[in-house]
Parts: C-alpha cells; sequence; structure tokens
C-alpha cells in the first residue's frame, strides 16, 4: 500500500497539531526529515528539517510497529507546536518525499478495516464517536466502537453454526440409524438466537435516536406561548414571539442536550381553522412533524381546550401563560416568566430516557434489516425442522442464510456497498 499522511486533528490555531503517517515508508519518512527514529512506543523528542535542511520544528514523536497500530501498518504521528504555518511547512516537506501522498477522508480508518483492527460496525461507532455531541452519543459509539456488536454477532453465529452442524450430522448419516433426535437441541438453540435477535431488532429506532436527536414537538392553539416556552427552553430567542395569534408559520427547531439526551424542540404554527393559504400550510407542516415526532408537547388554554388534534397517554398536557392566572395552577408553564419550565423539562427528560432505555446495541437502520433477515431465516429453517428429519438439508441451507445476514453486520460479507458512504462522513486525519 501506498504510504500516506495526514493532519488529524482540527485546522487552526492550537497547543499541538497531530501529524500522523501510516504505511511501508513511515519510518523513512521520519528519516527525509532529519530525525531519527525512536523505538516503538517511546514518545522522544526530535528536530524535523525539510530538504534543504531549514528546521521545521521541534516535534514530539511516536512510532507503531506493523501490526500494533491503530492501521495495522507501521505509524509515525508527530505532535507539533499547532500553528497553521507549522503545520502548513511539515505538509509541504512530506509532500515532497517519494511514494508519499495525502490520505484520502477516512482512510486511515479503512486500513484498520482492511487489515481486521476494526470491523464495519467498529468503524460506525468510531464515526459516532467522532460526531457525539452529548454524554448519551459518547456512551453509545463508545460501547459500539469496543466491538460490543461484534461480540453478540459471535454467540448468536456460533448458535446458528452448531444449530447447522447437528442438522447436517442427520444428513450424512440418513441411511444410518441415528441414535439421537437432534431437532430440540435445534429448536432450542433457534430460540435462544431469535429471542435476541428480536429483542435488538426492537431497540434500533431507540438507539438511532440517541444518535440522531430525538424529536419533542410543541403544539396547541395559537398565541398559547409556545415560540415563547420555546426560547425559554432554548435560552435565546430562536423564535419570534409578539400578541398576534398566528405569527409563527414554519416549523422553528431548537437543538438541545437534555441530561445527555440530544433532542430537537420542534415550535409549530397554532391549530386552528384558518383561511390565510400560508398559515395553512404551517398547519398542516405542524400537524405532519407532531405526528412522527418522539414526544408531543399539548401547551392548552384552560378556557378553550378543544382542538384539532387530540393528546393521548403518551402525550404531555400542560397550560399555558401561567403568568396569567391569579393562582397556581397544577401543570401550568410561562415561557416569559420561567413558572413550570424546570417541572416541564424534568417531565420531558424522563420520558426520553424512558425510551432511550430501550436502545439495543445495533444503532443503525442497516443494522436492523440485516437482523430481520437472519430472522426470516431462522424462522423458515425452524419450519423446515418441525417437518421432520427429511427437511433438514433445506433448514441447514436457511441456517447458513441467517449467518451470512449476521457476517453483514461486522463486515465479513457484503459491505463493498455501504463503505464509500460511511467514509465519506469522515475528515483527512481518520
Amino acid at each position: 500500500m501506498d504510504t500516506i499522511y495526514a493532519l488529524a486533528t482540527a485546522r487552526g490555531k492550537a497547543g499541538v497539531a497531530v501529524v500522523r503517517l501510516s504505511g511501508p515508508l513511515a519510518r523513512a519518512a521520519l528519516t527525509h526529515l532529519g530525525a531519527d527514529i525512536p523505538p516503538a512506543r517511546q514518545a522522544a523528542v526530535r528536530h524535523l528539517y525539510d530538504a534543504g535542511g531549514v528546521l521545521l520544528d521541534h516535534a514530539l514523536v511516536l512510532v507503531f510497529d506493523a501490526g500494533a497500530s491503530f492501521t495495522g501498518e507501521e505509524v509515525v504521528e508527530l505532535q507539533l507546536h499547532g500553528s497553521p504555518a507549522t503545520v502548513a511547512a511539515v505538509l509541504r516537506a512530506l509532500s515532497a518525499i517519494e511514494g508519499l501522498r495525502l490520505a484520502d477522508p477516512g482512510e486511515f480508518t479503512r486500513r484498520a478495516l482492511e487489515n481486521e483492527r476494526l470491523d464495519l460496525a467498529q468503524v460506525e461507532g468510531l464515526s459516532d464517536l467522532i460526531e457525539a455531541e452529548t454524554e448519551a452519543q459518547r456512551r453509545q459509539a463508545l460501547k459500539v466502537l469496543s466491538g460490543s456488536i461484534g461480540a453478540r454477532a459471535e454467540v448468536w453465529r456460533k448458535q446458528l453454526i452448531r444449530a447447522a452442524a447437528l442438522l447436517e450430522a442427520t444428513i450424512d448419516f440418513a441411511d444410518e440409524e441415528v441414535p439421537v433426535d437432534v431437532s430440540p437441541e435445534v429448536l432450542e438453540l433457534l430460540a435462544q438466537v431469535e429471542t435476541d435477535l428480536t429483542r435488538e431488532a426492537n431497540g434500533v429506532t431507540a438507539a438511532e435516536r440517541i444518535r440522531d436527536g430525538f424529536e419533542v414537538a410543541i403544539i396547541g392553539p395559537p398565541n398559547i406561548g409556545k415560540s415563547t416556552l420555546l426560547n425559554a427552553l432554548a435560552g435565546r430567542e430562536a423564535a419570534i414571539t409578539s400578541e398576534y395569534a398566528g405569527t409563527t408559520r414554519d416549523v422553528i427547531e431548537v437543538r438541545m442536550d437534555l441530561n445527555g439526551l440530544p433532542v430537537t424542540v420542534l415550535d409549530t404554527a397554532g391549530l386552528r381553522e384558518t383561511t390565510d393559504v400560508v398559515e395553512g400550510i404551517g398547519i398542516d407542516r405542524a400537524m405532519s412533524r407532531s405526528a412522527a415526532a418522539d414526544l408531543r408537547v399539548f401547551l392548552m388554554d384552560r378556557e378553550k381546550s378543544e382542538l384539532a388534534l387530540t393528546p393521548t397517554d403518551q402525550d404531555i398536557v400542560v397550560y399555558g401563560k401561567a403568568d396569567h392566572y391569579t393562582q397556581q395552577v397544577e401543570g401550568a408553564v410561562s415561557g416569559l416568566t420561567g413558572a413550570g419550565v424546570s417541572e416541564l423539562i424534568d417531565r420531558i427528560t424522563a420520558v426520553l430516557e424512558k425510551k432511550a432505555a430501550g436502545a439495543a446495541a445495533m444503532i443503525r437502520e442497516r443494522h436492523r434489516i440485516a437482523i430481520l433477515h437472519a430472522l426470516a431465516s431462522i424462522e423458515t429453517a425452524r419450519n423446515q425442522v418441525l417437518s421432520g428429519a427429511e427437511r433438514s438439508e433445506l433448514a441447514a441451507e436457511d441456517l447458513r442464510s441467517a449467518i451470512r445476514a449476521l457476517d453483514s453486520l461486522v463486515g465479513r460479507v457484503d459491505v463493498e456497498h455501504i463503505l464509500d458512504e460511511i467514509f465519506a462522513s469522515f475528515c483527512l486525519g481518520k
């Protein structure tokens, strides 16, 4: 493979900038920069020079042997003083060395995948970890990066291989009297795997929400204080407020972090009958987005509570403009004074935390589809086993299909068509 290099830290001024090299010429590149090669994994300060002998920087150099690095190849990391000029000078010097080239986006991680340092699910976890903005996202991404999906898939794989082997034994000895009926053990193995896979498939939606964010829609009649409440939740003037009904005509989104959970709060147009075409479009959007939201907060008027939408047990119902009441009203909030806002945030957080608690190790739609394919094959295999020993060969083939579906989770098969999409989101130094 080529030897690649790239800046692995963010561009701009910083205390330290890290330039990473990976490939068979990584060590040789260091000598081209006029530096002695330190022992593997022992950081050492070295003076770096360009081809003309001009001092580039005093860098902390770290070397990794092939097989013991992130990519699985020889890797050299140069920890430079983090000025843009220093980084640019070192990158220019590396570009002048024959056999080196600038890395493509995600190429370091792609090499880690190709060299079996990471499986495909771990690559996805690393991508999510880089993008993590909240504590829940960080924990979930780190769990995937640690190999939890691969570990679970391997357990299921071994159980299915055991079941297939038992069935194939009956095929091999079809002309002989097999002393033991293997179907009870096979059916038990299939039931165990099916239970686990069903639980994982059901938890993918919650895991996706942790990664992409929950949506909470504030809905209610016009001029009840929805935009003012949104501004109070956001801590800034995110939405225009006025005393005139119908001010909000589009869905306004505010990203928040609620106890580590990523949440997008939606301020929607007030729900009412209207002849205004533009306001009508806003109301239609409000209905559509609120239907798709993970949680709806109904901000109601105590005097006029009828709406086109009816709250359900899954919704939170509160009363708006608590500052207008002469006495305290339970469940009332005011974005203007802040009354009841903290309690509302606690209620929203509690509901979303309960949803997040059902999150599975699988975090993407790709994972759910692979699991559903495996489940379909397992169901077919079970029916074949129940039909009698003469269907063992068909059942074994169905189990091999289920195993292939599980293999796709970690990239043993069927990965090329998704690699480009995954690595397109990575930066050059990763």
